[in-house]
């Protein structure tokens, strides 16, 4: 995805959320900041795209910094919070177990990301708002009928805490369905979103299959792939994409060959205008 104005101003909040969770060395903020005003003046241009800049100012914070994980107690928070909602997101889903409602179920998941709203906004308020609310976008019979055709899906993860709710989908995907899952998250820790260690904490081994994208980009920037996810990626018959970085990177990189979904809230106002939704929107969208 190509970068809106509002973009700029969200990367420097980020940013400095970042370097506060960082370090403590007001000076070396001071210098890292300084570098990556650099970063985002050099690059930040219409047709940029927004993840490539996300990722390269996020990895200049770990690499100045020497903190391979600044959001590691967010991320904490983030799997407590899943936890407490799970049991009342089970209840809903026994009333009704349609795929559709697994798929919200996912999507209220993606609300749990205090990358993309910031580290002051009630988060669960939001999920309790979001499993209510019905889809803006709502691809789900398409998804259907290619999960009815497909023999291995890709499950593109996006943040730890969400990835609790992708359980219970990929789950069901699996019995309902007979694909086989391959779970894809990142190779090191980058923003809030899930690696290997987090997945195996919350048994994603136990319905799916697990690898890397092979780096630590936000969401998935092609060129960055490992050959070894490359050839998954191109051998996946569907592939099933989680939240925003995701979303953004693969309206880069759609491949021709095989039909991709996009589970996503539309947390951003960018992100919105880019879908033809509103702020807030819950989306299923084949891409």
């Amino acid at each position: 995805m190509k970068v809106y104005f509002e973009c700029a101003p969200c990367f420097l909040r980020q940013a400095r959320e970042a370097l506060d969770m960082a370090t403590t060395d007001d000076e070396l903020k001071l210098e890292i900041m300084e570098e990556l005003t650099q970063i985002i003046g050099e690059n930040f241009s219409k047709g940029a795209v927004s993840n490539k800049i996300g990722t390269r100012i996020h990895r200049t914070i770990k690499k100045r910094t020497g903190n391979e994980d600044p959001y590691l107690i967010q991320k904490e928070k983030c799997n407590q919070i899943a936890q407490q909602f799970l049991p009342s997101i089970e209840k809903l889903l026994k009333k009704d177990n349609t795929l559709k409602n697994y798929l919200k179920a996912a999507i209220t998941g993606n609300i749990i990301d205090f990358g993309a709203l910031g580290l002051d906004r009630d988060i669960k308020a939001l999920i309790t708002e979001t499993m209510h609310k019905d889809l803006a976008v709502d691809h789900s019979d398409l998804l259907e009928e290619e999960l009815k055709k497909a023999q291995k899906v890709l499950y593109l993860a996006d943040n730890i805490g969400e990835i609790v709710f992708d359980k219970l989908l990929i789950e069901k995907l699996k019995n309902d369905y007979q694909v086989d899952v391959t779970v894809a998250v990142k190779d090191k820790p980058i923003l809030n979103d899930a690696c290997i260690s987090d997945a195996l904490e919350i048994g994603i081994d136990e319905v799916a299959k697990l690898t890397t994208i092979g780096t630590d980009s936000i969401g998935v920037v092609y060129g960055d792939f490992s050959p070894e996810f490359r050839e998954k990626f191109h051998e996946a018959d569907l592939i099933i994409a989680k939240g925003l970085g995701n979303y953004e990177g693969l309206d880069e990189i759609i491949p021709g060959d095989k039909p991709i979904f996009s589970l996503l809230n539309a947390k951003c106002k960018p992100i919105a205008l880019n879908i033809g939704v509103e702020v807030g929107d819950n989306v299923v969208l084949k891409l």
